[in-house]
């Protein structure tokens, strides 16, 4: 009796300390991935602002637009459809009409704050 109590001791103060850190390892996890999954925009630029580093972009076959903040961080890259070589290039070689995807994070404001601008080159 007295061994099984003992025994019982010893598990549970082996137990608490371990599912108390596995626990917390959870949490921070789901956090680290929800820091590494970037959102994403695309459509074709229909207005864009090198005052104030924004780009307004219209999805395709719709009328909504979503305003695209970049700043000095961004990588800007073009890619041809179906190709795997992607190009960097700069701001300057992306201009209104073009198709793009953007990749960052949105604000509250509902602004995404690009941390990769692809533009996109035809056929």
């Amino acid at each position: 009796m007295v061994k099984n109590l003992l025994m019982l001791l010893f598990v549970s103060v082996i137990t608490f300390p371990t599912s108390a850190l596995f626990g917390q390892a959870a949490p921070a996890q789901e956090k680290m991935d929800k820091m590494a999954k970037l959102d994403r925009w695309e459509g074709n630029i229909i207005r864009s602002s090198q005052d104030k580093s924004t780009l307004t972009v219209r999805k395709v076959g719709s009328s909504e637009e979503k305003t695209v903040a970049y700043d000095s961080s961004t990588r800007w890259v073009s890619q041809k459809h179906g190709s795997k070589k992607v190009n960097d290039i700069d701001a300057s070689q992306v201009k209104d009409g073009d198709r793009v995807i953007c990749e960052g994070s949105w604000d509250k404001d509902g602004v995404l704050h690009a941390t990769v601008i692809s533009k996109r080159l035809s056929h």
